[in-house]
Order: structure tokens, then sequence, then C-alpha cells
């Protein structure tokens, strides 16, 4: 069963961790203004673009908090990955953190082992949007991906022991997440060997 957190609280989780700094205040700031006005506009008749523009907004909102590196990621694969926090100490040999997570819109989160790709477990976290009067009460999907990425970036912990915590394969299916994560280690070499052919085409000075 999912564990429901309203936007609410997901807002009050965040600024507990004031010690967190101004740039990621600001960006729970900016959600808080984006739910608050999504809750303002005009509810008196249903309008079939009111979900498009949702979306449209909330992919605005995500571009402003991530970096660039994620964006691009969230663009041409449909999720993100989050290194994480707890173990960034003590990487392994290779530099990479000890474990991360998976973020997908509206399903578990997946944490895994990036060294050897192994799935550790899902969190099944849900952000329903209390607001809407028609229609589903999800969250569009960006948000419901920033939320998560809040959530994780700013108290990690917190969030962990506010889901429900399943072994891989409970809700997604573990070689879908295993080919997504196959398909990140493709889509960094692409980007790194672009970067190479760009240094190497601008001429010496």
């Amino acid at each position: 069963m999912l564990v429901a957190l309203g936007v609410c609280a997901v807002v009050a989780l965040v600024l507990a961790v004031q010690a967190a700094g101004p740039a990621l205040r600001g960006r729970v700031a900016a959600l808080r203004a984006r739910l608050t006005l999504g809750a303002q506009e005009d509810v008196e008749a249903y309008d079939p673009g009111r979900e498009r523009r949702a979306e449209s907004r909330a992919r605005e909102l995500l571009r402003s908090c991530v970096n660039d590196e994620e964006w691009a990621m969230y663009c041409d694969l449909g999720f993100l990955r989050v290194w994480g926090a707890s173990g960034a100490a003590s990487t392994a040999d290779d530099g990479l953190p000890p474990y991360a997570y998976v973020i997908y819109p509206h399903r578990p989160i997946v944490a895994f082992v990036p060294q050897t790709g192994r799935l550790l477990g899902e969190y099944c976290v849900d952000f329903p949007d209390r607001e809407r009067p028609f229609g589903s009460t999800r969250l569009p999907a960006s948000d419901d991906v920033l939320a998560k990425w809040l959530a994780l970036t700013a108290d990690e912990h917190a969030l962990l022991e506010s889901s429900n915590l399943h072994l891989a394969g409970r809700q997604l299916d573990p070689d879908a997440v295993r080919a997504d994560l196959a398909a990140v280690g493709r889509w960094e070499r692409e980007r790194i060997d672009q970067r190479r052919r760009d240094a190497g085409s601008v001429p010496a000075p």
C-alpha cells in the first residue's frame, strides 16, 4: 500500500531542513507557488487542456531545479538518477557512491548498486494533488518527479522512513529497470564521447 503524503507534508518536510541552504529553499518555494497556482485555476468547467498546461508548468519548474545533466537525462530517458547521500563520503574504488536511486513519475523509487546494477528495493511513496476538483488526483508527472527529487536530496532518511519498502520486482519488472540502468550507461558514454569530439573540434589557441 502506498503511503499518501500530501503536498503540504512535502513542503513541510523540505522546509524542516533549513540547513540545506537558500538555493534549495528557493526551489521549495517555487514548488509551493506552482501547486498554489494550480489550486487557484478556474474550476467552473472541466478544461481538457488543463492537464497539458499543468505538465508544461511542471516541466519548467523541474528544469529550474535540477542541473543540466539531470534535465537532459529526464528529457532523453524519462526518469532521473539520484546518487545516495548517506554513503557519499565512502565511495568505491571507481569513485561511484555505494548506492543510487531511479526516480520514475508515479512509480516506486528504485534503489540500486551503481557498480553492479544490483537492485536493492522499491520505495513506494505517493504525492497526491488534493486540490484538483476534476479527473485524477495525481500530480503532473514532472511534479511527482520533482517532489521525490526534493525529498531525497533534502532529507533522504525521512523520505525512506515514511515510505513502504518492498523487494525489487514487487511492482516494477526488474528486467525493465535493469534495461533502464543500461540505457543510462549508454547515455553517459555517448555524452562523454560527444564532449571529447567537441573538444577536439576546437582549434588550439
